[in-house]
């Protein structure tokens, strides 16, 4: 099987996509409620702190950013053929009262903002989670919506759409793979 690479979005409509996230999630947030930000690892806590970093003087906050890893809460820990790798959970505020965004790359199926939410619950009682994904491609088996989208991508339930994300790739961008029979 070979594979065609279509990129959706480059690193120039990548600083756009988090300019049009960052103005979403100041108009929906709750004044009474101090906003913090939490990024689901190894890419969402990327884009919480470029989220923070634009939403900062915006909404003149300091507004903290955490990094949360889910791995214990999958639900597939059964089905993966190798021990998983911890990268640790670093939210070094507190989630109590919290006007709490949790942000991911993709939404796809909606397991791993379950397992987010689960992850999150540990940590204290929010006084409520909004969801922000940089791409929705739909294809849901849990009854989760994004609150923020910076796209939504229609694609067939076989394709992948990664996110590339410096610094943990080598440049930003957006891409959708096709795969070839």
């Amino acid at each position: 099987m070979t594979e065609r690479r279509e990129r959706l979005c480059d690193a120039e409509g990548f600083i756009d996509l988090i300019d049009v996230m960052a103005r979403q999630i100041a108009r929906g947030r709750r004044r009474d409620d101090p906003l913090r930000l939490v990024g689901i690892r190894d890419r969402g806590d990327v884009i919480a702190e470029r989220l923070a970093t634009v939403l900062r003087p915006m909404l003149d906050l300091e507004i903290p950013v955490g990094a949360l890893d889910i791995t214990l809460y999958r639900d597939d820990l059964e089905q993966v053929n190798r021990w998983p790798v911890l990268h640790g959970t670093e939210v070094a505020f507190d989630v109590e009262g919290a006007d709490l965004v949790l942000v991911d790359d993709v939404l796809f199926t909606g397991r791993t903002v379950r397992a987010a939410l689960n992850a999150v619950c540990d940590l204290g009682r929010p006084a409520r989670v909004r969801l922000a994904v940089l791409v929705d491609r739909g294809h849901r088996e849990l009854p989760v919506q994004p609150d923020v989208a910076g796209m939504t991508v229609t694609t067939r339930f076989e394709e992948k759409v990664r996110v590339h994300v410096v610094p943990v790739d080598a440049r930003d961008e957006i891409v959708r793979i096709v795969p070839s029979w």
